[in-house]
């Protein structure tokens, strides 16, 4: 790891897309037409343990799907905000409400609708399997696809640089 060329020991807080970030581009529907989202399990470990060490992370989606909203609840995120067709003023409201400057967050995309907020946080990153426009701004590009690990990518190397991945008994469970 330690691959991202940005001091990480500054970063307070990450910010994520869903959809093309924490599950797969291609997305299966349900026999009722209504997207089924996937997972993956080693993201929600890294998430979990990030919020328990205090590092703050939100979920900032276009869509607005309560299964979504109940994983990410389930692993402690707080900060969740599905609906958001423009991110770009909550992703403000969120840095506002815990006194976060810019350079202190990170947000991953993989797709336009999230240009505006990688143009305003200190790192952006993206999936590898972003669009082009979003690989062109980012700050880091990450060597998984989206819904394949970028999220435990992205903070196992932030909390390696506050000193926090697997410090103590509780890295070790759930």
């Amino acid at each position: 790891m330690g691959k991202i060329g940005y001091d990480l020991a500054q970063v307070k807080a990450i910010a994520f897309d869903v959809d093309g970030v924490l599950s797969p581009s291609t997305i299966p529907l349900g026999a009722d037409g209504v997207p089924c989202r996937m997972v993956n399990i080693k993201d929600g470990y890294a998430l979990q343990h990030a919020v328990k060490h205090g590092l703050k992370i939100a979920i900032i989606s276009g869509a607005k799907t309560e299964p979504v909203e109940i994983r990410f609840r389930a692993l402690g995120v707080q900060d969740i905000f599905m609906g958001s067709k423009v991110k770009l003023p909550v992703f403000e409201q969120w840095l506002a409400k815990y006194d976060l400057s810019p350079a202190e967050v990170i947000f991953v995309g993989d797709d336009v609708p999230d240009i505006p907020v990688m143009e305003k946080a200190g790192l952006s990153v993206a999936p590898a399997d972003a669009c082009s426009e979003v690989k062109q701004i980012a700050g880091y590009v990450s060597p998984h696809d989206g819904g394949h690990g970028v999220a435990r990518e992205v903070i196992e190397q932030v909390m390696k640089a506050h000193g926090t991945w697997m410090d103590d008994v509780h890295a070790f469970g759930w």
